[in-house]
């Protein structure tokens, strides 16, 4: 028996640092969606613990190590109980370092699967306890649905009644270390959204966020100004209520009125940067 579970992409409509603890870990404020595009994760009993990769990506993550769906594999094994057995094999869609949560959501993906390939019975609360210590966003992305990202990542909250609309992820195609981002940052702290219960559509949802921001997207954009050039032609695009970069880029999203629409805005970018559009992922579809 093989299990699949989706690793959809992790948005982030507006990111706020809002301190810094005494470790030296930011404090972030943060509203996160997911979707449109996505990785794929598929485990199967095997003796022994193992990971194929494949698909447009796959090949970035072939030096590394020890990849952190083997992490999240192992450490679910450990609080479980249960021989760290299975074939895993993931097919990489996302850009590497690109500020949308791929190896956090491969990971999630990861403990999900192996979750129910091993009948560990685990819910989804011990699921992100086993993540938090591996890193900050898998938590969320354990989920994979609509969630207020507060501390370092490992707060959840409900978000907001969201409206239907349309998502176009592009990425130009460098990748932007996490780190080197949060260094350049400039010093300073923005507070917390206040954001309403519901949006009743996209265009009051683009307008709401608008008045937000991205306290990453500065750096980024000057370590890799590039960013700039995309986010400008998200702008210019017929339909976008919003432009925005996700996470510490270099991918940046647009917000529609609704999926069609970022269809038909994404096929007019330039073909040599990397993009997905449709709707938000809904999990458990």
């Amino acid at each position: 028996m093989a299990i699949v579970e989706a690793a959809p992409a992790k948005v982030n409509l507006y990111l706020h640092v809002t301190g810094r603890r005494a470790d030296g870990y930011h404090v972030l404020d943060s509203l996160a969606v997911f979707g449109p595009a996505m990785d794929t994760v598929r485990a199967e009993a095997a003796d022994g613990l193992s990971l194929a990769l494949d698909g447009v990506f796959g090949a970035a993550l072939q030096a590394e190590p020890d990849n952190l769906v083997l992490r999240a594999a192992r450490a679910l094994a450990a609080v479980a109980g249960v021989p760290a057995n299975a074939a895993l094999a993931l097919t990489k869609r996302l850009p590497v370092a690109s500020g949308i949560g791929g190896g956090s959501a491969d990971a999630a993906a990861a403990l999900r699967a192996l979750n129910a390939l091993w009948r560990c019975g685990l819910d989804a609360a011990a699921l992100a306890a086993i993540a938090t210590p591996l890193g900050a966003d898998i938590p969320v992305c354990v989920a994979s649905r609509p969630m207020r990202m507060q501390g370092v990542g490992e707060v959840l909250l409900p978000a907001p009644r969201l409206p239907a609309c349309g998502l176009l992820l592009v990425n130009p195609g460098v990748a932007l270390p996490t780190p080197a981002v949060f260094k350049a940052r400039a010093p300073g702290f923005t507070p917390e959204a206040v954001l309403p219960d519901a949006w009743p559509d996209a265009a009051s949802m683009a307008r709401d966020l608008a008045a937000l921001r991205n306290d990453l997207e500065p750096p980024a954009i000057a370590l890799c100004p590039v960013v700039a050039e995309v986010l400008a032609a998200l702008r210019a695009l017929p339909g976008c209520l919003l432009a925005r970069m996700s996470g510490s880029g270099a991918t940046c999203f647009g917000l529609f009125a609704d999926p069609a629409a970022a269809r038909s805005a994404a096929a007019i970018l330039p073909g040599a940067w990397w993009h997905d559009a449709g709707g938000l992922y809904a999990a458990g579809r």
